[in-house]
């Protein structure tokens, strides 16, 4: 079975491959949690955030966008003491910033998803990637969605960043043409 040439041949990889990425996700809470992991990995490899992904639902309440907007003091510096998650401040605090940024789309649109499915027509956009080379880093969108989330309170979504999480979420799906889980290969 051909896969994306990122995908190493670690089981929390693959079924992170194979069973999630590229895959459209239009639930608020899922795509809070994805969007707090991929600030989370900024500097790092994803592999890293994955392997403590189960440390992060558990420090984090479930990624209860609700729960997260409202730590205090207090709880921040339990999750800077907390050796399953990274420990950095400043994604830390940003993770309780961006709730309270997540909250106020939540009520301005409905909903996370209804505001940020919007940028692709509520369509996953489908590349035609043949190689992990030829994948972009970042995109106009992924500016575009940047630039707005930065205006509207939100850390930790750079263009880089948003570009990773829109392939996580799947309003993009990256995946090789050679790869079985481009459409293509349906």
């Amino acid at each position: 079975m051909s896969r994306c040439g990122w995908v190493s041949d670690e089981k929390i990889y693959i079924e992170y491959h194979d069973f999630e990425w590229g895959i459209p996700v239009y639930d608020d809470k899922k795509l809070f949690e994805m969007l707090i992991l991929e600030g989370a990995q900024a500097g790092l490899s994803w592999i890293t955030i994955l392997k403590r992904r189960e440390n992060y639902r558990e420090a984090f309440d479930h990624f209860d966008v609700e729960k997260v907007a409202c730590y205090d003091e207090d709880k921040i510096q339990e999750l800077l003491a907390n050796e399953g998650i990274i420990r950095n401040k400043l994604k830390v605090r940003g993770a309780v910033k961006n709730a309270n940024a997540f909250l106020r789309i939540q009520k301005e649109f409905g909903s996370f998803s209804s505001y940020i499915w919007k940028y692709v027509d509520n369509e996953p956009v489908i590349n035609r990637w043949r190689s992990t080379e030829e994948v972009p880093a970042q995109s106009e969108l992924s500016k575009s969605i940047s630039k707005d989330l930065k205006k509207r309170g939100f850390t930790f979504v750079g263009p880089v960043i948003i570009y990773s999480f829109m392939q996580a979420v799947g309003l993009l799906n990256d995946h090789t043409t050679n790869c079985f889980r481009h459409p293509d290969q349906k």
